[in-house]
């Protein structure tokens, strides 16, 4: 059975534009500072959110410029200029502002948001990793408005790093789909397949590589569904179906599973309606992922396919 996301995965949504020739033309970034907005990111990833909106800040009461660690995010539909920075969130006068954790609850988000807070992310989450040059273990320092980092000594530049990573609903193509459980998850908490790309791998060849190691079936027709940033720290999710037998018997080989099970679309669709992780239902036989992931936007779209 084919079938496609029925929306584009939430943290995938653009609503700004990222305005990349702005990050090497420095005179240009630096005169739309004084009117910028300023996004922050604690050490947690989390930031305040109100009303279905990032909250931005003044950049004016920042500084007189960008701090040194700050990354250039792109520009807002007004054609204001957005800045991310690490920071300890600043509540502003507003009752509704509240702090978000964005894996939990980031489908409240807009679209600019969405994209705002997910690149702001993932930048800051690099360069929290990035201080130190590979080759010479040189301190480094950001440039291009923090889209790369200089080793200063050996000239060496670096640029964020991109851990791709499959995740694949199997299915027998009817009525039948496979969902799991890690064995570091609470019971009753089940998803989809997933694993990082090897070197020289194709994604199709990790998504059957990854199926076999971790629950023993092979799969076929391998088929691409869509992708989705997740910055924790710094992983592309890359969605797949494929097909498997269901009178295959399950086999552990990792250690990475402690259970997995066929289910079939009513038991899906039931499980969705319960809500997810974060509403934990007593009366759930499982739960499932919350809207922000893509997993959840491949099982929806899988369960109300037929």
């Amino acid at each position: 059975m084919a079938f496609e996301l029925r929306n584009v995965p939430l943290l995938s949504r653009v609503g700004a534009d990222r305005a990349d020739q702005l990050r090497s033309d420095v005179d240009a970034a630096l005169a739309g500072w004084p009117d910028a907005a300023v996004l922050r990111v604690d050490s947690r990833s989390q930031v305040l959110i109100s009303r279905g909106q990032a909250v931005l800040s003044d950049a004016r009461g920042v500084g007189a410029t960008p701090p040194q660690d700050a990354v250039f995010l792109g520009r807002l539909p007004d054609g204001r200029h957005v800045w991310g920075m690490r920071a300890a969130l600043v509540a502003p006068d507003d009752d509704d502002a509240e702090v978000l954790d964005l894996r939990r609850a980031g489908q409240v988000f807009d679209d600019a948001s969405a994209q705002l807070v997910a690149t702001a992310t993932a930048l800051l989450n690099w360069h929290d990793r990035a201080r130190f040059s590979p080759v010479d273990g040189a301190p480094t320092r950001a440039v291009k408005a923090g889209w790369s980092r200089v080793d200063p000594v050996s000239g060496h530049e670096e640029f964020p790093r991109i851990d791709p990573a499959v995740i694949c609903l199997v299915h027998d193509g009817g009525d039948r789909a496979v969902l799991a459980r890690q064995t570091v998850w609470p019971q009753r908490l089940f998803s989809l397949l997933a694993g990082f790309v090897e070197a020289g791998e194709s994604f199709e060849s990790c998504v059957m590589r990854e199926i076999a190691e971790e629950i023993g079936l092979q799969v076929r027709d391998v088929r691409y569904l869509g992708s989705q940033p997740w910055p924790f720290p710094r992983s592309l999710m890359v969605g797949f179906h494929a097909i498997g037998d269901p009178d295959e018997a399950f086999a552990f080989n990792d250690g990475e599973i402690a259970e997995a099970g066929w289910f079939t679309r009513a038991e899906v669709r039931d499980a969705l309606e319960q809500g997810d992780w974060s509403s934990d239902p007593p009366q759930a036989r499982m739960l499932l992922p919350g809207s922000i992931s893509i997993a959840r936007e491949i099982i929806e779209s899988w369960a109300y396919a037929g």
